[in-house]
């Protein structure tokens, strides 16, 4: 027997959960958030309780994430090289956090191996938009990541940094 799919049943169910949505938080997401329970998707990856997780972010590899941590929408998550975040985090959306790199790949034309390092950020950490996080880094507890920054070194506990490299 073959599932037909009921094109107008569809939309209306987008409709109603869409205007529920807006009811409820004055917000629009996308159609696959509308669909699916951030706590729901966090739990799935047995990230830590009350914890939350858009649908639409990457999660690669070895990824661990403590209590109470909001993930924001387009972020991508790398744990191919170990991936740890605190709890009370804060992760802005478009957030990258990598734990790899291929540029001695590249350059050497596939002779070198590509390059992993685990990554951590500590205890309540606020990472602002758009923010890029190499492998190999680890961010210390309470620190604060302005928006759009490049973070290529440690951050010390307590720091608040921003730019492109990020600085204090």
């Amino acid at each position: 027997m073959k599932d037909t799919f009921n094109r107008e049943a569809f939309i209306a169910e987008f409709k109603a959960l869409r205007d529920e949505m807006y009811k409820k938080f004055k917000r629009h997401v996308s159609l696959q958030d509308l669909f699916s329970d951030r706590w729901e998707t966090a739990k799935f990856y047995n990230f830590g309780k009350g914890s939350s997780c858009y649908n639409n972010v990457l999660i690669i590899g070895d990824v661990s994430v403590a209590n109470d941590t909001w993930i924001g929408p387009n972020v991508i998550l790398d744990g191919s090289g170990g991936l740890s975040i605190g709890s009370h985090c804060s992760i802005s959306a478009g957030v990258q956090i990598y734990t790899h790199d291929t540029v001695k790949k590249s350059t050497s034309l596939g002779q070198d191996p590509i390059e992993k390092g685990a990554t951590s950020i500590g205890n309540g950490v606020y990472i602002g938009p758009n923010t890029i996080v190499q492998q190999g880094v680890n961010i210390g507890d309470k620190a604060i990541i302005g928006a759009m920054s490049f973070i290529n070194k440690d951050v010390p506990a307590g720091k608040k940094v921003f730019g492109i490299p990020a600085r204090d």
